[in-house]
């Protein structure tokens, strides 16, 4: 279950209802952004799916910048609780499957939201620090995991080996998104089972375990 969303975007926040109001505008935007671009989503738009006016929006962000500054940060949130999740509870035999599995459906249900991101970083590259740290968060974790699984730290390479298997299923999945490149894509079975006999063969990740 995911946390309440807690302002951490626009205008200083007092009263409940302030939050609920400023929750309600969030969870919106990734609603709209599952049919369309960021481009096309109006503040009236916004406001109006939400049930509030374009004066409530107004009074929580300064400006729709601000605002997707705001749904990047609930972003990082729920995938980071997803994530923790996801590492301390799957078995270590089906985790690689679970985890890709779960990045692919998440990226692609919200990729116009992750398609602006990307979007974004391109135009101003210091806009992915927080998505480059919660990448490399994500490979601790996993090395933490087969840590405990295994009883002894990883080498450099095993380390290595992880990191950019991270990488290259990241960067396939949003080449993807951008592109719609084919012949497999991200909608399909196939692609689920493909990046993650990739990312297995990359990691080494069963042939580290089997080292237990």
């Amino acid at each position: 279950m995911k946390k309440p969303v807690t302002p951490t975007h626009g205008r200083k926040i007092k009263q409940q209802r302030g939050h609920r109001t400023y929750a309600a505008l969030v969870a919106t935007g990734f609603k709209l952004l599952e049919k369309q671009d960021l481009e096309k989503i109006s503040v009236a738009e916004l406001a109006r799916v939400a049930g509030y006016s374009v004066g409530a929006f107004y009074a929580r962000f300064h400006s729709k910048d601000e605002y997707f500054a705001a749904l990047v940060d609930q972003h990082l949130t729920n995938r980071t609780e997803t994530l923790n999740a996801l590492y301390s509870e799957v078995p270590a035999n089906t985790l690689v499957k679970d985890l890709i599995e779960n990045m692919i459906k998440y990226y692609w249900e919200h990729r116009q939201f992750w398609r602006a991101v990307l979007v974004k970083s391109i135009r101003d590259t210091n806009f992915w620090d927080p998505f480059h740290e919660h990448f490399l968060s994500s490979c601790k974790r996993l090395i933490e995991r087969l840590y405990q699984e295994i009883g002894r730290p990883l080498t450099q390479k095993e380390e290595a080996d992880i990191y950019f298997a991270f990488q290259v299923v990241l960067g396939t999945i949003n080449n993807t998104i951008i592109n719609q490149s084919g012949p497999i894509i991200i909608g399909q079975k196939l692609f689920i089972e493909e990046l993650t006999r990739t990312f297995s063969l990359v990691s080494d990740f069963d042939n580290i375990l089997k080292k237990a």
